[in-house]
């Protein structure tokens, strides 16, 4: 077997403890949120029926439409429904040179503290934390910084990244760029954990949120370096204003003291991954929002992970919205999707409540037939729930203002559902270690369960704002099936095929939890899974769909692992699959947070398609102690954000733990990073 290199800063599922307490506020280690007695996807497969009686009687399966035809070919001449292509059986044997897109000489696994790329292949750091990106901003000095200066500058913690044409100004694209969370003790020397200055208050305040930045690509490579000063360059902050819209705007549950209208919010958190719209806006996952909040005391707070005492940043100290014993409704008025106009940067980005409340990783919509938006959608939480939605509105085309102006009320009506997934394999063939069922694939169908539509519940028990500002609790009531953290979410150009990253759960399996099932095949899963879904007759609105497991990851050499039947000898080993990203190709980009095989996390490309389907390459890794996030995958570019290098525990300020990006005596920042092919072609052609 492959010796497998040493742990660095192990904590849950590969990430140091210091990236565990300030990321997300030690969620894995806290009580399961869900704590709900609604089926579990093994007691839901437990009473299927067989596969073939199962389609005869509802047709759930059928994926034999145009938009898949590429994968599944013709439609089968019977009366089931095609099932998803991918049997491990009679598969031809894959010619010598990769499916295209991927034909770069895969990097290997290691734990060099530097951004690792493929030979003949060039890199350049875009942006750093700090750097000035609005007029009057100044210089960064990390013993300088100021909240005024940091509100100028790009922020911490790059997540989700969107690159956006700029018509009328050659080779300029438009930035955009989610900040996560802030690391203090990696921000500030001499932090004191429980005793944070309000200047350092104040900073972070300025740290989190999004940054507009327009980039300039160089002549004849693939290196971007941004436009100081552009007017279109922007920062929005924990302080800056926020719309609430959508059926919930305006509810009491949103009301606080400093806002009677339950219409305005100051600030964004966490925001994770996101999206880009068909309509050129993007959007941001308010993900790990639980952590800011002190002194929660309800169930909804529990069921949402808010604890009970001080927060980790003390920020209750300095502002009393983030203390719920004195403003209840503040946490609830985070925990959405934002959207953002990129090319308006006077505009007022909205929270948009139709799209529901949890944690957000991420929001990638497609358009139906009629050109109505669906956002698939997952809840960043162990046995949480998978979401899609609906809108009632067409998109407009064009660029003309009244385009435009309809278009940013698209994810205001429609339909809130939640994902019930339900397995083909008897339940007694899932015993916790991922051997395949007999029929040689993980997979199943399932059905979209309504939770609201405007300002009508579909849920017993609930009105339709209830359901909107507690979308866990309304999965919990009509029987979700409960996930291995649902992470980001990508629809596929090509085919229409959605793919989700389910990252990981090593609670899977433990007493008084959900057991293994066909979806979630293994126990104490510290790797995770990507999960590919068809809409059934290809339709985005339908109520209901096919799914298999498209990737279980691990080593390869690890029975347990699984790559759509490709050779696992010739597949990279990959653990803890996050953000995804498609190309061109049709070629699945994956990012991993947390890496569990003892290398530092990377960017992995897997074909989706054809006789190299499940055929994995790694592209890059990442420095010590960093998370892959955010790729953005153009012809002749791959954009990655470096989120939180040297994180590793026992580091700070004055001990780094990585040199990561400009070398000893200066301070780790996080940063974004392009990587082009030297002589100028296409990435892996």
């Amino acid at each position: 077997m492959r010796e497998l290199l040493p742990l660095i800063g192990s904590h849950q599922g590969g990430r140091s403890a210091l990236t565990c307490r300030y990321r997300c506020g030690d969620a894995c280690f806290q009580e399961v949120p869900n704590t709900s007695d609604n089926e579990y996807a093994g007691d839901i497969i437990a009473g299927a029926l067989s596969r073939r009686s199962m389609m005869r009687a509802a047709a759930v399966v059928t994926v034999a439409a145009a938009g898949t035809a590429a994968l599944t070919g013709p439609a089968a001449p019977s009366a089931e429904a095609a099932p998803l292509a991918g049997r491990t059986g009679g598969r031809p044997k894959p010619t010598a040179s990769g499916a295209r897109g991927l034909r770069f000489t895969a990097v290997a696994p290691n734990t060099d503290d530097k951004v690792t790329i493929p030979d003949g292949y060039s890199q350049n750091v875009v942006i750093r934390w700090g750097e000035p990106i609005l007029r009057g901003a100044p210089a960064f000095d990390p013993d300088k910084q100021s909240a005024k200066a940091q509100a100028g500058q790009f922020g911490y913690n790059n997540d989700f990244l969107s690159l956006l044409p700029l018509s009328g100004e050659r080779g300029r694209q438009v930035l955009v760029a989610n900040h996560e969370y802030t690391d203090e003790i990696l921000m500030f020397r001499g932090y004191d954990p429980a005793s944070p200055t309000r200047e350092q208050v104040e900073i972070a305040w300025a740290a989190h949120g999004l940054s507009v930045v327009v980039v300039q690509e160089e002549n004849r490579t693939g290196k971007l370096a941004p436009v100081t000063r552009h007017p279109l360059n922007r920062r929005l902050t924990a302080t800056s204003e926020f719309r609430v819209t959508g059926p919930a705007a305006g509810s009491p549950l949103l009301r606080t003291s400093a806002d009677r209208t339950g219409r305005k919010v100051l600030g964004t958190l966490n925001n994770c991954a996101g999206g880009t719209t068909p309509w050129g806006t993007t959007l941001h996952g308010e993900e790990n929002f639980n952590q800011y909040f002190a002194n929660g005391s309800s169930a909804t707070d529990k069921r949402y992970g808010i604890g009970t005492a001080a927060t980790e940043r003390k920020w209750e100290r300095f502002d009393k919205r983030f203390d719920l014993a004195q403003e209840p409704n503040e946490a609830h008025r985070f925990g959405w999707v934002v959207e953002l106009d990129p090319y308006d940067p006077d505009s007022t980005p909205r929270k948009r409540t139709a799209l529901g409340r949890f944690k957000h990783e991420a929001a990638q919509p497609r358009l139906t037939a009629d050109g109505r938006p669906v956002v698939y959608m997952g809840d960043d939480e162990k046995f949480d729930y998978f979401y899609k939605f609906v809108s009632s509105k067409r998109m407009k085309k064009g660029n003309s203002r009244a385009a435009r102006e309809h278009n940013l009320t698209l994810l205001d009506e429609g339909t809130l559902y939640v994902a019930k997934l339900t397995g083909d394999s008897p339940a007694t063939e899932f015993d916790g270690t991922g051997k395949l069922p007999s029929d040689g694939e993980f997979d199943g169908s399932g059905v979209w369960i309504p939770l609201a539509t405007g300002t009508t519940s579909h849920v017993p028990g609930m009105t339709a704002e209830e359901v909107y500002v507690f979308t866990r609790l309304a999965g919990d009531k009509v029987g979700a099936t409960k996930m291995d953290r649902p992470e980001d979410v990508e629809p596929s150009p090509r085919t229409g095929r959605v793919y989700i990253a389910l990252t990981n759960n090593t609670d899977r399996g433990k007493a008084g939890l959900a057991g293994a099932d066909e979806a979630n095949p293994r126990h104490a899963n510290k790797h995770g899974q990507i999960l590919e879904l068809a809409e059934n007759w290809d339709d985005p609105a339908g109520d209901g769909f096919a799914w298999r497991l498209f990737l279980v990851a691990g080593d390869p050499e690890d029975p347990s692992t699984y790559f759509s039947g490709f050779p696992k000898e010739k597949v990279s080993p990959i653990s803890c699959p996050d953000n995804v990203a498609f190309d061109d190709h049709g070629n699945l980009w994956i990012s991993t947070d947390g890496n569990q095989l003892g290398s530092h996390d990377g960017l992995f490309g897997v074909a989706t398609q054809g006789e190299r389907r499940g055929e994995l390459k790694q592209f890059l890794t990442v420095p010590t102690g960093a998370e892959t996030c955010g790729p953005v995958i153009q012809d002749r570019r791959v954009l990655v954000a470096v989120q939180h290098p040297g994180e590793v525990d026992g580091a700070s300020v004055e001990k780094p733990a990585s040199t990561w990006p400009d070398g000893r005596g200066r301070i780790v920042r996080p940063s974004v990073v392009a990587v082009w092919r030297r002589d100028g072609s296409d990435i892996g052609v």
